[in-house]
C-alpha cells in the first residue's frame, strides 16, 4: 500500500480506466469527461502536486469537459433531429432526392438509400428530378413529399 501512496498517479489512472469502461457501456460522453478529469489529476500527481491540488485539478478539468466539450461531441455524434423509430414511420421528416418527376399520382425519390414511390399532396407543386424534398408522411409504400425548393448537388 505504501507503493500506491508513493505513486498516486496510478490510482488516478486506474480511476480513469474504470470511468472509461463505464463510458463504453453507457455511450453518453459523461463518464468520458470525468475520466479526462481523473487523468488531469494523475498528471498533477505525477508532477508532484499535493493531493488537494490533484483533486481541484481533476474537478475543474472534469467540469470544463462536461460543460464545454461534451455538448459539442453530443451534437457531432448524436442525431437528435429524428425520432429514432423503426420502419417506414422513422422516415417522416427526412430529406429525399427526386429521381423521377413527382406529381399527385406518381413519382420516384431516393430516400435513405432506397428508391421509393412518391407523390405530392393534392394541390402541391410537382417536384422535378434532382430536387431535394422533405417526407411529410408515409402511406403504405409511398412517400408523401413536399419540395424543399432547391436542386440537390451531387
Amino acid at each position: 500500500m505504501t507503493w500506491l501512496q508513493e505513486n498516486p498517479w496510478l490510482a488516478w489512472l486506474g480511476l480513469a480506466l474504470v470511468l472509461a469502461a463505464i463510458e463504453a457501456a453507457t455511450v453518453d460522453f459523461t463518464f468520458l469527461m470525468v475520466a479526462a478529469g481523473a487523468l488531469a489529476g494523475g498528471v498533477t500527481a505525477a508532477a508532484g502536486g499535493p493531493f488537494p491540488a490533484q483533486v481541484v485539478v481533476a474537478v475543474v478539468v472534469a467540469a470544463l469537459m462536461l460543460f464545454l466539450v461534451r455538448p459539442i461531441i453530443r451534437r457531432r455524434f448524436m442525431d437528435t433531429e429524428t425520432a429514432h423509430g423503426i420502419g417506414a414511420p422513422s422516415l417522416v421528416g427526412r430529406a429525399a432526392i427526386v429521381e423521377q418527376t413527382v406529381t399527385e399520382h406518381d413519382g420516384r425519390v431516393k430516400l435513405a438509400g432506397d428508391t421509393w414511390s412518391a407523390r405530392v399532396p393534392a394541390g402541391a407543386r410537382i417536384c422535378e428530378p434532382g430536387q431535394e424534398v422533405r417526407v411529410i408522411a408515409i402511406e403504405g409504400a409511398t412517400a408523401i413529399v413536399t419540395g424543399a425548393g432547391t436542386p440537390a448537388t451531387s
